[in-house]
């Protein structure tokens, strides 16, 4: 059995009303109810009045985080949120579209600048990083982590959630495998070296 629209309405108020006085007081769970019951309908409504749909997203986000942010302010009408989130989302929209001609304009006035090289492209790719790319990921992230961030093997430890001693084994072993591939390799002997030697 499906309940009329006038009685539907009736609930989304008594929902909103409830749920909103929760989410007043900081219960997220509530203010989730809140979001989901209306942001399809949020969502229709930024799509008719932005210029670009990929900023439609943008705006329904920007929405809702108002909503929590003012959630103290917001008033309901008619014991419904949506009417808030409306107009706030036309606010939103307009605001979001003011910044991008903004934006475009500063753009266009800019004179071109030179191509700049691709970080990437700088990125020193050296015997030392070959070498820690080669290491398992275990072995990397602690190697990362203590040599190269410079937490100790505890704060490791924690950011891993692994044992103390797991984060020590696994960088001494990590330490001895780049020693061993960043090591110059030895010379082979030769007869000179075979004689001196036994002599």
């Amino acid at each position: 059995m499906s309940i009329p629209p006038a009685d539907s309405a009736c609930v989304e108020r008594e929902r909103d009303d409830v749920d909103w006085a929760l989410a007043q007081h900081g219960v997220g769970e509530a203010f989730g109810r809140v979001f989901d019951r209306h942001r399809d309908r949020v969502q229709r409504h930024v799509l008719r009045l932005v210029p670009v749909p990929a900023d439609a997203d943008d705006a329904v986000a920007i929405t809702f985080l108002e909503a929590w942010r003012r959630r103290t302010d917001a008033r309901l009408v008619d014991g419904s949120l949506l009417p808030w989130l409306l107009v706030t989302a036309t606010r939103v929209t307009q605001n979001l579209t003011r910044s991008a001609r903004r934006h475009r304009a500063l753009l266009a006035k800019l004179p071109p600048g030179e191509p700049v090289a691709d970080h990437a492209d700088r990125h020193d790719d050296g015997p030392a990083s070959a070498a820690l790319r080669e290491l398992s990921l275990a072995d990397r992230q602690v190697v990362t982590l203590c040599v190269l961030e410079g937490l100790s093997d505890r704060e490791a430890a924690d950011v891993l959630a692994l044992p103390v001693g797991t984060v020590k084994s696994r960088l001494s072993r990590a330490k001895r495998r780049l020693a061993d591939r960043l090591s110059p390799p030895a010379a082979p002997l030769t007869r000179l070296d075979e004689a001196a030697h036994d002599a």
